[in-house]
Order: structure tokens, then C-alpha cells, then sequence
């Protein structure tokens, strides 16, 4: 357990997610500056569609990212190569598929692009496969790899999409080609482990218990239905507005991976002191994003194109909505990183029925009870605004998600014993209260770069604000210099 540090680990992961966000709003600006809306709402469906076939892509890594953290032997190749022969099976499916779906959607004009995109099923096994095998034992190398694709994304998009001025095609091509660097980054830590035995042993118990992990995938496959309902009776419009404010709460989610080395410390067995860490500082970064937000939505979406301005009411539900996903993520990790049953490299069926993970993995279906019938009827009831109908989809998410929130909580609880951070998480509200006051009277910015400079000031103000009654704040700052003196040296 002492090779996975839990701070050093989330924050190096948390870095490379605002590096994430930043390099990907660069993407996103140069995606909505080169194609028009019409065809980012194609991008969104793309991206959708997607979704449906890569439904089973990280069914096998979940079980070889926990045989990995306990140690067995043969692990890591297994659970690679076995990923990457089912990525074949829904890639040939993609194929045969999408030209249907096009001509359903009144797409086929892209059909181009969306046969393209079939490269990115491939990718997105191979890398669920390698990245829960680091997850397990170098936590801290997805947050490198991360800062590689992105990196990559931008550069090659810039080339294709703006100098060559292949719109949506160099965007897809920049996507596709990032992966596959990541892909190429992340073997090479890994070089050891995949020259071990292939066990036939542990891909028997993962494919004898995949039924369960297909369950929970299709549960949340199926809440994200709203978002087709959105795209086909809102209309392309609807769904950009969506993807829009999307991209800019997405930022609040990454709080989430903080508490990335919380798994693998759980699996090895672990304090009730590291979930309490974990939280607070999931909820140190995920509060005053999430009054940021708030404060500065009409700057926010406004950067993205004044075109999507007026979908500020989206982006203040979706943020709001990301912070309640947050604390969901930290939940589940308890229960999940808790769970024994497979400890000593097998999995019975009757006990992981029984099991709170199979409770956890139920929970997705409950929720698509409230939110298909509803989004279903919001829609088709009335003629309505795009504005109106991403709104509706919105405030739905976030009902919704804030009775799952209370469910995680209640089956977390029962799993591990902790104590959750009221105190502290007190003083980040108070902070973020006084960093959002802030924001709300200065005038508020329509330039990209101005907006950056108001939010890094608001950062500064709530971090100003915390660190005097805030312990928790000055242990991660000393934890930041020591680590910077150290690669100094």
C-alpha cells in the first residue's frame, strides 16, 4: 500500500486534469470555431453513438485492474490481450451497423465521419484494459498519459482542423491519433507485466462473473438515453446547447480523481482516515468549482461561442449535477474498493448477487426510472425552444442524481465505516461564498483570456480565504513545495 501515495497521487492526477480542461477547451474552441453548430450537434451524436458500442469495454479491466492490485500473477497480459480481442467484436458490429443508424437519424451525410470514428472502439479497450492496471499500480502515470493526449489532441487538431482546414475530420483524426500515442505511452511501464503467462484461470472467473459488470454497464448506458431523446426530438440545436455547458462542467468532475489512489489503498486494505482525506479534498476543489461556475456561467459559455451564451440556465443545473456526480464517484469507490469477494482470484456468482456491488451496479436502473419517462414527456408534450427542451433534460439529470447521491451515501456507509468531513467542507462553502461574492460584482468578461485571468483571481481569493482555518489546505501546500524542491534536487 505504501507504493500508492494517496495525495501525491490525486494531485498529480487532479494537475493533469486542469491541464485536461484547459487543453481541451483549446480543442472544443477550435471545434466550435471551424464547424458550424449543426455539426458539433453531429459530433455530440458521434460521440453518443459511440457509447452503445464500447458498452462492454470495461468489463474485463475492472476484474484484471483488482487481480492486479492483489498481486496475481499474469493479470495485466490477460486482462490486455482479452479486451482487445472484444473490441473486435463491436468494431465489426460499428460497421455494419452505422450506415442504419445514419439514415435513422437523418445523418448519412456524415457517414463518413462516423465510420472514422469506429478506430476510436479499438483505442478506448485497449486503453480501459492498461489504464485500470496502472490504476493499481502506478496510479500517478494516468495523469502523465492524460497530459499526453491532450497535448497531442491540440497540436495535430490545430494542423488538420485550422491549417488544413479539414473541420470535423481533422478533429476526429486528431482524437483518433492522441489515443493511439496514449495507447504507446502506456505500455511501456507495463512492459514487465505483459510478458507474463497468460491465465486462461482468471478470464474464466471474469467472463463467469461479466453478466453482472454487463448489468451495471447497461444500467448507465440507459439514463444516458435522454440525450438521444434531446438530439431526436430537440433537435441538433438542443443537443450542441447541451454539449456545450457540458464542456464546461465537465471541469467540476474532474475534483473526482483526487481521490484516484483511494482504490487501490482500499483493495490492499485500508483506513477509515483515507476516505475522510479523499473527500476533503474531492470537496476543497469540487465546491469552489462548482461557485465558479455559477458566478461566471454567462462568461463561461460565451467564450465557447457567442452562440451558445443564452445556454447559461443549462450550465448552472450541470454544474450542480457534476458536484453531486462527484461525491457519487467517492461512494462508490468505497464500496467497490471494500468488496472481498474476489480477494483470492475467484468470484462467486451467488455471493456478488448478494454483494453491495451488485446493489451499487442496480442503482443506474432506478435512476433511468425517473429520468427516461420523464425526459420522454417533457419533450414530445409541448412544442418547445432548443433552449427549453436542454433545460428540461438538465433539471432532470439533477433531481435525479441528488436521490442517487443519498443512495450511494447509505450503501457506502453500511460497507466501510468513515466519517464524513462536515466540518471541513463547511469552510470550503464559506470560502467559496466569499470567492463567488467576489465574482458576481466585477464585471464579467466575453474573452477567453480575461475570463482566465477572473478565474485564476477567484482561485486565489478562495484559497486566501481557506488556508488560515483550513489544515487540511496547508498540509497540501506543503506537500506541493516539498515535491517541487525535490525535482529541483
Amino acid at each position: 500500500m505504501s507504493r500508492v501515495r494517496l495525495r501525491y497521487t490525486g494531485l498529480v492526477d487532479f494537475a493533469s486534469r486542469l491541464f485536461s480542461f484547459a487543453a481541451g477547451l483549446a480543442f472544443t474552441l477550435i471545434v466550435t470555431r471551424t464547424i458550424s453548430e449543426t455539426e458539433f450537434g453531429v459530433w455530440n451524436n458521434i460521440g453518443d453513438l459511440l457509447g452503445y458500442f464500447i458498452i462492454a469495454y470495461a468489463i474485463i479491466p475492472f476484474w484484471a485492474g483488482r487481480f492486479t492490485a492483489r498481486e496475481h500473477k499474469g493479470a495485466a497480459k490477460t486482462g490486455v490481450i482479452s479486451n482487445l480481442l472484444l473490441s473486435l467484436i463491436f468494431f465489426v458490429f460499428y460497421l455494419a451497423l452505422i450506415p442504419l443508424l445514419t439514415s435513422i437519424l437523418q445523418t448519412s451525410a456524415y457517414l463518413t465521419l462516423y465510420l472514422l470514428t469506429s478506430l476510436l472502439i479499438l483505442e478506448h479497450h485497449t486503453l480501459a484494459a492498461l489504464e485500470n492496471i496502472l490504476h493499481a499500480k502506478k496510479p500517478h502515470l494516468l495523469g502523465y498519459g492524460l497530459v499526453i493526449y491532450e497535448s497531442c489532441k491540440v497540436a495535430i487538431s490545430v494542423i488538420l482542423a485550422v491549417w488544413l482546414k479539414l473541420g470535423l475530420m481533422g478533429a476526429i483524426c486528431a482524437t483518433v491519433a492522441s489515443y493511439l500515442i496514449q495507447v504507446l505511452f502506456y505500455l511501456k511501464p507495463l512492459a514487465n507485466e505483459l510478458k507474463e503467462k497468460f491465465e486462461w484461470s482468471y478470464l474464466k472467473e471474469w467472463i463467469k462473473a461479466s453478466p453482472i459488470n454487463l448489468y451495471g454497464i447497461v444500467g448507465s448506458r440507459l439514463e444516458s438515453l435522454t440525450l438521444i431523446l434531446l438530439f431526436a426530438y430537440g433537435g441538433q440545436l438542443a443537443r450542441a446547447y447541451y454539449g456545450a455547458a457540458q464542456t464546461i462542467a465537465y471541469i467540476i468532475g474532474y475534483s473526482q480523481f483526487l481521490a484516484l489512489a483511494l482504490y487501490p489503498r482500499l483493495l490492499m486494505g485500508s483506513s477509515s482516515e483515507d476516505v475522510s482525506a479523499s473527500l476533503r479534498m474531492v470537496l476543497m476543489f469540487a465546491t469552489p468549482m462548482t461557485f465558479g461556475a455559477l458566478a461566471l456561467s454567462d462568461s463561461y459559455m460565451t467564450i465557447l461561442s457567442v452562440a451558445y451564451a443564452e445556454a447559461r440556465p443549462i450550465l448552472l443545473l450541470l454544474a450542480l449535477n457534476t458536484l453531486c456526480l462527484c461525491l457519487s464517484a467517492v461512494f462508490e469507490t468505497i464500496v467497490s474498493g471494500t468488496e472481498r469477494l474476489d480477494a483470492k482470484a475467484k468470484i462467486p456468482f451467488r455471493k456478488l448477487l448478494r454483494s453491495k456491488l451488485f446493489l451499487i451496479f442496480t442503482l443506474p436502473y432506478l435512476q433511468s426510472i425517473i429520468t427516461l419517462p420523464a425526459a420522454f414527456v417533457l419533450l414530445t408534450s409541448n412544442q418547445k425552444t432548443p433552449l427549453m427542451s436542454a433545460t428540461y433534460i438538465a433539471a432532470i439529470a439533477l433531481l435525479a442524481n441528488i436521490v442517487m447521491l443519498a443512495a450511494r451515501y447509505t450503501i457506502a456507509h453500511k460497507s466501510f465505516a468513515f466519517k464524513f468531513p462536515w466540518r471541513s467542507t463547511s469552510k470550503y462553502v464559506l470560502a467559496s461564498a466569499v470567492m463567488a461574492s467576489l465574482l458576481l460584482v466585477v464585471p464579467h468578461p466575453t474573452t477567453v483570456s480575461k475570463t482566465v485571468v477572473l478565474t485564476l483571481i477567484g482561485a486565489g481569493t478562495y484559497f486566501a480565504t481557506l488556508t488560515p482555518i483550513d489544515r487540511e489546505t496547508r498540509t497540501l501546500i506543503r506537500l506541493v513545495l516539498r515535491e517541487v524542491r525535490s525535482k529541483k534536487a
